[in-house]
């Protein structure tokens, strides 16, 4: 049974609107501002995102792309967590997500670096994507190993870490070490069961609006979009978590059982009575602090330097 403490924080985020001044949750069609569902995003993060001691920002530019280093006082030179921030491909930013990269960075002992993808309508697919092989190939650059880099993401990015990584592949690229997932958007066609049933934090219709902007005038089902539908030979570990009471939740089933088939070890956390990208809610309650404990442990191992003996991955 979730803890009462997960009770009451999904209670009061479900009802965040309330912040906004509005009773009703809002749906979301073609009519919805995505300027001020941006505004909204960079609002929340600049009242309650605050880093964590011994984490310092400075931004960067990769190769015209607007960067951000999450250092962390101590870290083990030369590991890097390359994040791919979510938002429905529609919104987001590096401001955004400073604190819940910092969290994970500090937690793991390993900086990280996170990027401004275009987002869409403006820039519809394959623009994100584009932009995340320009800020992988520049992180290679630095003479960085891939075997010291881990991708992670959530939501919108952790179907797009997924896309690059199928991506880099393609292009012949070194792969990474491995990737965390947070509630993978990884089928944009919103076929699942899942996406049938009530999410106590997705706005209404959310999913089909987003995906129509982001796939533009492509077909939502090719693997560069939606994940799920390519061919996942040869991808790193894959740690994944997803909530039980989400739209994503077939998302994030149907692509480890797809990844287990093709060879890859990929590790599935199905969160009971959990809600969207929950371990980002650590130390709200503590399911959140346990996943986000395991999480840091992953990175912190795979992003260990190779050539030395390390602990055994989580299982």
């Amino acid at each position: 049974m979730p803890s009462l403490r997960s009770a009451l924080v999904i209670f009061m985020v479900k009802r965040r609107h309330w912040f906004h001044r509005q009773w009703k949750r809002m749906d979301v069609d073609r009519t919805t501002s995505i300027p001020e569902l941006r505004r909204r995003v960079e609002h929340v993060a600049r009242v309650f995102g605050r880093l964590p001691a011994g984490v310092d920002v400075s931004p960067v530019s990769m190769d015209g792309l607007y960067g951000e280093w999450v250092r962390v006082h101590g870290s083990a030179a030369g590991s890097v967590i390359l994040y791919f921030h979510g938002g429905g491909y529609v919104m987001g930013s590096c401001r955004a997500y400073r604190s819940v990269v910092a969290n994970v960075a500090a937690g793991s002992g390993v900086d990280a670096l996170t990027f401004d993808y275009r987002l869409a309508p403006e820039h519809p697919f394959p623009a994100a994507l584009d932009d995340s092989i320009v800020a992988y190939r520049w992180l290679l650059s630095q003479q960085t190993s891939p075997s010291r880099i881990v991708f992670a993401g959530d939501s919108a990015g952790g179907g797009l870490c997924l896309a690059a990584l199928l991506a880099i592949r393609d292009r012949n690229l070194p792969l990474p070490r491995a990737a965390v997932v947070l509630s993978p958007w990884t089928d944009l066609t919103c076929s699942g069961e899942s996406h049938m049933k009530e999410d106590p934090l997705a706005y209404k219709g959310c999913f089909q609006v987003f995906s129509a902007y982001y796939a533009g005038t492509h077909d939502p089902a090719e693997p560069m979009i939606s994940p799920l539908f390519g061919d996942l030979t040869g991808l790193p570990p894959l740690l994944m978590y997803v909530g039980e009471r989400e739209h994503l939740l077939d998302d994030s089933v149907r692509f480890a059982e797809k990844a287990r088939a093709f060879g890859v070890a990929a590790v599935l956390n199905v969160g009971r009575g959990m809600v969207h990208c929950y371990p980002l809610l650590s130390p709200l309650f503590p399911e959140a602090k346990e996943a986000m404990d395991e999480i840091c442990k992953f990175i912190s191992t795979h992003a260990a330097d190779q050539t030395r003996s390390q602990p055994a991955p989580i299982e």
